[in-house]
């Protein structure tokens, strides 16, 4: 096909690829419309509202230039230039301000199209800098004519690259659709009920009615889902045929004698997995598989299980952890559950036992050359650790199985890191965790290569959590009300968390632990002011003020490894002399802490932080017997997304209706590669929460075709076409993971 450079000018080939990084003929025809208008629908001049975003057809009458005051120290005159524009049902001034150059192209009696957002200025309705494509005096007739008959396609575009320079370069090449490899077989598409792929550009770019825009979007849309299943699918297929060694466990070993000890029963759904993960371990290919769960659904006890199968096999198993807090607070509940069958060798331990060690950062030197040691002569048979695992100098005696705890933490290359220290020629079993639910479309779509397995009851006897919004600038009395609950608590014997977004009100930083989350949209009305609730400010104001008398106590990810053990250990036992009856942190807390008798959080600005996150914090409550109260303190004003926001956390505990919200709000990200921010998307038409129906039809019959032809030798059309969806950096990625 043809290069965009000998299609188009220099000028606009470069202006695609710095402002769309469109640098293909098939990028630009890629470049779907965002949405259309048409003659008939486009908004009369007299019907304006404020506020909404517009195209209107019209023509330009006065052009008027003026000068403005001149303010102190302007070095130059500032002009506004207003133009009148009419379309018969009434009339809109476009304005422009020092662009004297609008009078010579906005000459009365032109008839264009004219978009941007309605603005009032004075009582009179206004587009300010709109954008604008005008109709040609020559082709008037016709040009209307199309307008009246088609729909007018409207493209994502930038400020310096408007929808109609991109709609123009689309016209240029739009010809060479035709010339477009289908790479879907006839029999396929007649099953997926899909059109032909070059009709389908054409329609999506120059449609003669809404009816071609439908079908072109269903077949294109189909596209983006097949691509991204058949990559899953083979993924699978591959990892099936990958080698691992079975870790079939024993019987009256060390999972036996850890069951026999377990001061609880196991739910339904733990037993229920735990059954799925053995029979995975004890396969010659690799487990590979997410263990997904609402926030204390035991998904840690599950996953010790595994690990205890895999020592029994004669193997060892990795927790990797994201933050230092997790990874010890993982190591000290393990250790606890165990007794001493975590205490093999040691006086008391049991001798079916083994040993549990911890790896961080900040252990002593000496600490860590015993953990290498156990940890390579294979005597450690658990290892918990944060990035320190990933280490060079770390071996392992036989790595079967890595638990990867809260995997959104951490980066592809970290991962892989740790799956490679597994022996030569084998893969380990991987058992990857989150607590952010996960709606199915989104399994099925970023996770498609993983098996999934969910967690959603709770253990017998976990309290319900209660979630108030705070709204603390419209009723200052509620602020006060939650300093006194909190003395009520301790009073009662409890502990209480104070979780503020920052560790200090100088610095932009955010906790380096923790997963600060700006407003959605900059400027948002919603998001509370700067400088925010911070640690080192908080404590002694609440220390002098409404808590003054007890006993409080500071966590940041800021914090000394031995420091924060100190703290967590002081608030976990508040029964002791120096013990804590407040703890005031940073997201830190976020997940893993586990103190059953904590039993309320006060989040401040807690529009500061995303609805998952808040979801996870408040987990850190209602761990034991006593029900658990959040209250989500704001400044922000009514009626903004920010209190939108928190509306939605404080109406349900349940996180797989949370986790569709936020992803709504938040849209998919590219779900090929490592980034997931939504600025470089491969799924353009595709919604995953939307078209669940096309996702599910999709998969089947992806899976079909790899199963029958797991390398597409017989479908070399689609085999291309996928390689070229995931090109050289996605093809990493997706191998690294």
């Amino acid at each position: 096909m043809a290069s965009l450079r000998m299609l188009l000018d220099g000028k606009s080939v470069k202006a695609l690829e710095q402002r769309l990084g469109i640098t293909t003929v098939e990028g630009l025809l890629a470049h779907y419309p965002r949405r259309y208008v048409e003659r008939g629908k486009l908004t009369e001049l007299a019907s304006l509202r404020v506020g909404e975003p517009v195209t209107v057809l019209a023509r330009v009458g006065q052009v008027r230039t003026r000068a403005l005051p001149r303010r102190p120290g302007d070095r130059r005159t500032r002009t506004i230039t207003e133009v009148t524009v009419t379309d018969g049902t009434g009339t809109l001034t476009l304005t422009f301000f020092n662009q004297e150059w609008i009078a010579k192209e906005y000459r009365e009696g032109r008839l264009g199209l004219f978009a941007g957002t309605v603005g009032v200025f004075k009582g009179q309705r206004q587009l300010l800098h709109p954008r604008a494509n005008f109709v040609s005096e020559e082709a008037a007739a016709d040009e209307a004519a199309e307008f009246a008959d088609r729909p007018i396609p409207i493209y994502p575009a930038t400020e310096k690259l408007d929808t109609w320079q991109i709609a123009d370069q689309v016209k240029v090449v739009l010809p060479l659709a035709a010339d477009l490899v289908d790479p879907l077989d006839p029999a396929l598409r007649e099953r997926a009920g899909v059109i032909e792929r070059p009709t389908a550009v054409q329609w999506i770019h120059a449609p003669r009615d809404w009816a071609q825009i439908t079908r072109a979007r269903e077949r294109l849309r189909w596209d983006e889902a097949f691509g991204v299943q058949v990559v899953l699918a083979q993924r699978r297929a591959a990892a099936s045929a990958a080698p691992a060694v079975a870790r079939a466990g024993r019987a009256g070993g060390l999972r036996d004698a850890f069951d026999a000890r377990l001061p609880f029963t196991l739910t339904a759904g733990q037993r229920e997995v735990g059954a799925v993960l053995d029979a995975e371990l004890a396969r010659t290919h690799p487990m590979h598989r997410l263990l997904q769960g609402e926030v204390g659904s035991g998904k840690t006890v599950v996953a010790l299980r595994a690990m205890l199968r895999v020592v029994d096999a004669g193997g060892q198993a990795a927790l990797l952890a994201p933050t230092e807090v997790l990874a010890a607070q993982h190591a000290r509940s393990i250790r606890a559950l165990l007794g001493p069958l975590a205490e093999a060798g040691m006086l008391g331990g049991a001798a079916e036992g083994t040993r549990v060690v911890l790896l961080t950062g900040s252990v002593s030197a000496a600490t860590r050359r015993q953990v290498l040691t156990e940890v390579a002569a294979g005597t450690a048979g658990i290892v918990v650790g944060t990035h320190a695992l990933l280490e060079e100098r770390v071996q392992f005696a036989d790595l079967g199985l890595v638990v990867v705890d809260e995997q959104h933490r951490f980066g592809v290359e970290q991962r892989a890191a740790l799956a490679a220290k597994a022996a030569e020629g084998a893969r380990p079993h991987t058992l990857v965790m989150t607590a952010t639910p996960i709606p199915r479309t989104v399994a099925m779509t970023v996770f498609g290569d993983l098996e999934v397995s969910t967690l959603r009851e709770l253990p017998a006897g976990r309290a319900p959590i209660t979630t108030h919004v705070v709204p603390a600038l419209e009723r200052p009395d509620f602020l006060a009300r939650a300093w006194q609950r909190a003395r009520e608590e301790v009073a009662a014997g409890r502990q209480v968390y104070v979780v503020c977004p920052r560790i200090d009100a100088t610095t932009e930083e955010a906790d380096g632990e923790g997963l600060l989350e700006e407003p959605d949209e900059p400027g948002d009305e919603g998001a509370a002011p700067r400088p925010t609730a911070a640690v080192e400010t908080v404590l002694p104001g609440l220390a002098e003020g409404p808590l003054a008398g007890l006993r409080l106590a500071a966590l940041t990810g800021r914090m000394a490894a031995a420091d924060k053990d100190d703290v967590m250990a002081r608030f976990a036992d508040p029964s002791g002399p120096d013990g804590v009856d407040v703890l005031v942190a940073t997201t830190v807390i976020e997940v893993g802490v586990d103190v059953p008798n904590a039993t309320l959080m006060v989040v401040l600005d807690a529009d500061r932080f995303g609805v998952s996150q808040l979801h996870q914090l408040r987990g850190r409550v209602g761990r034991g017997e006593h029900g658990g109260l959040c209250l989500l303190v704001t400044s922000a004003a009514p009626d903004t997304p920010a209190r939108e926001r928190l509306a939605a956390v404080a109406a349900t505990n349940d996180g797989f209706e949370l986790s569709r919200y936020d992803l709504a709000a938040r849209r998919e990200g590219d779900v090929l590669g490592a980034s997931q921010s939504g600025a470089r998307r491969s799924l353009r038409l595709l919604s995953v929460l939307e078209h669940e129906d096309v996702i599910v039809r999709a998969r089947e019959e992806a899976i079909r075709l790899v199963g029958e032809d797991p390398d597409l030798t017989g479908h070399p059309e689609l085999a291309a076409w996928v390689a070229d969806l995931v090109d050289e950096e996605h093809a990493e990625y997706l191998e690294k993971t």
